[in-house]
């Protein structure tokens, strides 16, 4: 089913905040619960992942208040990331179709900027990223299954 949830990036302390919002909203992580970077295999072409990334967390989300998911990963500087505070947030969509999803992707790009091409990822979505004309981050990630 389409949801729709905020996608959150920080430097290196996903896990304290997560574990915070948990305290707070109660629950439990959904999805796979934490997704590690040592959890996964090398992207092509990248260099190899440091020790000290290793345990860093790639992918955690939170079922919070009327359905609505907080989503988040570590983007630590020595992966290239340059975290500041207001442009660490995404609105994430999960539409139900890949074409339903290219079509939302070409609409919100249009004007801004794409940050990551639309394309089939190793966790089994299709994903893409993209700034739009006023400067709101989306992410696209859509899990169809024919």
């Amino acid at each position: 089913m389409a949801r729709t949830s905020t996608y959150l990036n920080f430097p290196r302390n996903t896990e304290e905040v997560f574990n915070f919002y948990k305290s707070v909203f109660g629950g439990e992580f959904s999805g796979n619960g934490i997704a590690r970077f040592g959890d996964f295999p090398p992207a092509e072409g990248m260099p190899p992942l440091a020790e000290k990334d290793k345990n860093l967390i790639m992918h955690i989300e939170l079922p919070i208040l009327g359905g609505h998911v907080l989503m988040a990963t570590d983007a630590p500087e020595s992966m290239g990331f340059n975290v500041n505070m207001g442009n660490n947030v995404h609105i994430m969509l999960e539409p139900d179709t890949k074409e339903d999803t290219k079509n939302l992707f070409e609409d919100l790009s249009a004007g801004g900027r794409i940050t990551m091409d639309l394309q089939d990822m190793f966790w089994g979505a299709y994903y893409g990223a993209c700034t739009d004309k006023f400067g709101v981050q989306w992410m696209f990630n859509c899990n169809e299954k024919k």
